[in-house]
């Protein structure tokens, strides 16, 4: 990942005595762009940057919420198609063109500039309210490093915490300020090396939380709800839930995948990178639920409110298992889970910032300190009726959704699918599939081309548009799903 404190890469060729010459997309471009050093860096980035909240906090309660096994099922099978298919076309379009996305379909086809803009919208829309989630961390980590970790563990601490009229904008303002002075001065290569210790520690204190639970009376039946199908449990909303968590957790149709893939060397190659990129990120989903979803059993007797809580799932259970080893060992053990797991929130949303940054530069032409502070000012903004959204501002609804589920809704069950079909569209019949099958094979037979060309011009587009009306007028009322 390039370094926040670095000004965006100009378009516009060096100044030479001789004139640029016309090169085609597959060639390396004039401008000089920034890359990974090998592949191995490009995948743990890519990789990397979707572990964070969609994997530890997001998936984790939508797998208890629309039936455990089943969605995990359902989630996997569009992981390793419709995933496939848009990661492996979004990275191929980056690295094809050398741009982020604003620019890169533009490159591409100028009639289609828009929706490089539709991209870089969706991320201005998730900062805020990932936000207010980041508060909501920030508020276990103080809580467990100052004592108070069997508070933490007792019933309705949450839901108190939410609703109060100023605590989570508190911790929201606190989480933001501390994202924008790090991109206003600039991420350290410290904190990306230090980046490759944490994140393996947070996977290790994974397994570790996860073994210890598993050990517990009764967990078994939540391990065997969490992890075995049941076709009866499955429904529509399955399948909308493990669509837009595809969309968050991969960083899809959000524009991170098209820039990533500008970062990629020509002699990388892109379908093993992304088979590397899928198994990664999909592991650490599936710990996350294994360590969090069967514990609900165990505290809850497999009660189907507690399952379908949604956002606060990891919020209540992980602090009564931490409290379960006692004050000190409880104290130690949740602090530095939820420090990690805060650690892992703040780089999302560093790079999220980053990115509203670059589109407010590019689009403006202003000064990154003035870009810094507009991007800092719009988040708190925006932010405030999510942070608000569960007391204050808790009768402002669309049916059961409150503002952060509505801005979650939005963002990942409209305008991803959107960006995804349209992406599609682009594809398969405007610059061809074979535009992106070259890029592909540029070092290496690409073994799933007739696979990605069904899909990314007929599967994909119907499947994705249909899923799309269908959640909108669920959400309208047309119809209850």
């Amino acid at each position: 990942m390039e370094d926040s404190n670095k000004e965006p890469i100009t378009t516009e060729p060096q100044e030479s005595g001789a004139p640029a010459e016309q090169q085609s997309f597959s060639e390396t471009p004039v401008k000089k762009r920034s890359s990974f050093t090998s592949k191995i860096g490009f995948v743990l980035a890519a990789a990397g940057s979707a572990v964070g909240l969609g994997n530890i906090w997001r998936f984790p309660y939508l797998a208890a919420k629309y039936g455990g096994g089943i969605f995990i099922f359902t989630y996997i099978i569009l992981a390793v198609t419709f995933g496939f298919v848009l990661m492996i076309a979004e990275i191929a379009i980056g690295r094809k063109t050398g741009e982020s996305a604003i620019n890169a379909f533009k490159k591409l086809n100028k009639k289609w500039a828009f929706l490089g803009v539709l991209c870089a919208i969706i991320p201005i829309i998730i900062l805020p309210y990932y936000s207010v989630i980041g508060g909501w961390v920030g508020k276990y980590f103080v809580t467990f490093i100052s004592g108070g970790g069997a508070q933490a563990a007792a019933d309705g601490y949450f839901t108190s915490f939410i609703a109060s009229p100023w605590q989570p904008l508190l911790f929201f303002a606190a989480f933001v300020t501390i994202v924008f002075i790090i991109v206003l001065f600039g991420v350290e290569k410290g904190i990306e090396k230090t980046s490759k210790f944490l994140m393996p520690a947070l996977v290790v204190l994974s397994i570790g939380v996860t073994i210890y639970t598993l050990t517990m009376p009764g967990a078994a039946a939540g391990v065997k709800y969490y992890l075995l199908p049941d076709f009866k449990n499955f429904s529509i909303k399955t399948l909308l839930g493990a669509l837009g968590q595809l969309f968050y957790s991969m960083s899809l149709a959000m524009g991170i995948m098209i820039t990533y893939g500008s970062y990629m060397k020509k002699e990388n190659r892109i379908e093993s990178s992304v088979h590397q990129i899928e198994i990664f990120d999909t592991g650490i989903a599936l710990l996350a639920g294994l360590m969090i979803v069967p514990v609900s059993f165990v505290f809850s007797g497999g009660n189907p409110e507690v399952l379908g809580q949604g956002p606060g799932l990891m919020f209540v259970s992980l602090p009564k298992v931490f409290n379960s080893f006692g004050p000190v060992g409880g104290g130690i053990l949740g602090g530095l889970f939820f420090a990690l797991v805060l650690f892992a929130a703040l780089t999302s949303a560093i790079s999220l910032m980053e990115t509203v940054i670059s589109i407010i530069m590019d689009k403006f032409k202003l000064s990154r300190r003035k870009s810094c502070v507009i991007a800092y000012v719009g988040t708190l903004l925006l932010g405030v009726p999510s942070a608000l959204g569960f007391g204050v501002l808790k009768s402002v609804s669309i049916g059961d959704m409150t503002i952060l589920d509505m801005f979650d809704f939005l963002s990942n069950s409209v305008l991803m699918p959107i960006a995804a079909f349209l992406t599609c569209v682009f594809i398969g019949y405007v610059i061809k599939c074979k535009t992106i099958t070259d890029e592909i094979e540029l070092n290496g037979k690409f073994a799933m081309k007739k696979f990605f060309n069904v899909m990314v011009k007929y599967i994909c587009p119907i499947g994705i548009a249909a899923i799309l009306i269908t959640s909108i007028l669920d959400v309208a009322g047309v119809f209850s799903l």
